[in-house]
Formats: structure tokens, sequence, C-alpha cells
């Protein structure tokens, strides 16, 4: 005896499979999750492991659990240039995202301007920062100002070019019918051009929090060797002078688990931005 299926139940089966959920998550965002889960768990265990087996001193290499200790036990003191470093991060990314996507606009406004001023923003980009960091901390005399400078140099760019790029991408054909119906220069830029180069805006700024974050780090280490800094990477700096190489990793594990939140938080506020509208964070629709 046959059994008949409509044509509407064989296609909404696939798709009510695919929206299964598990505490609010498809299979697919739990393997997400616990795939990079397990192996650092397995990675943390093998780093136990080897420290034990061979006896390695902690001053040489502590183990996972050593630095976790660590890091509870110091947490008063790291907590403070952790937030100095955080300070001087989110300053820097402000400037540069507000700076970057001003001087965006302007380059689309001008082809001359873009032209003229785009080589020297390449100029600031290749400058390895590590060779004019010294320079900057000497010539101002506010330690968080040549900080914050440091940090913008480096987040700068990416901000600037993936924001000039969006402008310049916009459709030309949408941009003849703008003409055809008189739009006004800032019509244009308002309701056509910076929506075309929000994702590449909300792009550049995911790179760049992550760039900032070096930056900062890499400043404070300049600044570190002379006494004049307080951050993260002072007290990294200083946990070596003394040899308290856990004191070391625990500060090195701040700095990574920030970068990983910074770059988390701004693809979250990508999405927020652009899930309504852009192909790239709207869900597949079938």
């Amino acid at each position: 005896m046959g059994v008949s299926v409509s044509a509407n139940e064989v296609a909404d089966a696939p798709q009510e499979a695919r929206e299964r959920t598990i505490l609010g998550l498809t299979g697919e965002g739990w393997a997400r999750i616990l795939a990079p889960l397990a192996i650092g768990i397995i990675a943390l265990g093998l780093w136990e492991w080897a420290v034990r087996v061979n006896e390695i001193p902690p001053y040489i290499l502590p183990g996972p659990i050593e630095v976790g200790r660590t890091l509870i036990r110091d947490w008063h003191t790291l907590q403070v240039s952790l937030w100095i470093t955080l300070q001087i991060t989110f300053a820097a990314l402000f400037v540069a995202a507000a700076l970057g996507l001003a001087l965006a606009v302007l380059f689309a406004q001008s082809r001359v301007i873009e032209l003229s001023l785009f080589p020297y923003a390449v100029i600031l980009q290749v400058t390895p920062i590590v060779a004019i960091a010294p320079l900057i901390i000497i010539w101002v005399d506010d330690i968080r100002i040549a900080l914050l400078i440091c940090a913008w140099i480096v987040a700068f760019f990416p901000i600037l070019s993936n924001t000039t790029l969006g402008l310049n991408s916009a459709d030309h054909n949408l941009q003849d019918l703008f003409r055809l119906y008189r739009a006004s220069r800032w019509q244009v830029l308002m309701r056509l051009r910076l929506p075309t180069a929000m994702p590449y805006f909300l792009g550049g700024l995911k790179i760049s929090g992550g760039l900032a974050l070096i930056g900062a780090i890499v400043a404070e280490f300049v600044a570190g060797t002379g006494g004049r800094a307080s951050g993260l990477a002072y007290r990294i700096l200083e946990a070596g002078y003394n040899l308290q190489i856990p004191r070391m990793f625990a500060a090195l594990v701040l700095v990574s688990a920030t970068g990983i939140a910074i770059f988390l938080a701004m693809t979250l506020v990508s999405h927020l931005a652009l899930r309504h509208w852009h192909e790239s964070a709207m869900k597949e629709r079938k």
C-alpha cells in the first residue's frame, strides 16, 4: 500500500531539520564552539603533562595550572595594567575609526585629494612601529598620548583603505540613476555610497581592533624599557627581569584573551549592523 506525501511536506522537511536547535544553537553552531574548545583542552592537557613528566621548573616553563594560579593570585595587579592597556587600545581604535571614515569620505568626494594624501597613509602603514615608537615617546611628554599615537598609527590604515574601497564600489548604474533624478552629492553619499561602504568599514574595524591592541602593546614595550609605562606589556617585561615566568605567562594570557574579546565584539557589532539588510550577515533563506 503506497503512502502519498505532498510536495509541501517534502519541501518543508529539510528546512525543519535545519532549524532544530539545542539551547538556541544549531548543530553547526555547537560544532563551531565545541571543536575549538576540545582542541584547546587537549593542547593544555598535553602541555601540563609534558611539564610534569619532564619535571620542567616553573621559571623555565610553567604549566597551565600554575599559570592559572598566578593569574588568580596576581589579579589585583594585572587588572590595573589590563585596564590601562584597554583604555589606550579603545581610544586608538575610536580615533582611527573616526579619522579613517572622515578621510575616506573626503577621498570619495575628490579624486585629486585621494591621489595626494593616500600615499602618505601607505607610508604610515609600512613604517615599522617598533622603529618610530621610541621617537614618539621622546617627542611627546605625556606617555598616554604617546602610546595612543603609536596604537593609532597601526590601526588607522585598514579602516581608511577598506572604507575608501567601499565608497568607490557603489553601483555605477545606481549612481547614474541618482544623477538622473538630480540627487545632490550629499544625497548620493548618505543614501548610496555610505550604505555600500558600511560592510567594508566594519570589516576594517574588525582588523583594526586587533591591530590597535598590538600597537598599544608594542608601544608599552618600548616605554616599559625605560620604566615609563604600567600596562600589560610592562608587566611582562617586569616579570621577565625578575624571572617570574608564571606571571609573564599570566599577562600573556590576558593579552591573548583581550585580543579575542575585541575581535568577537567587533564581529558582533558587524553582525548586528548588517543582519537585516546585507547578504554577508543575513541567514540563508531557502
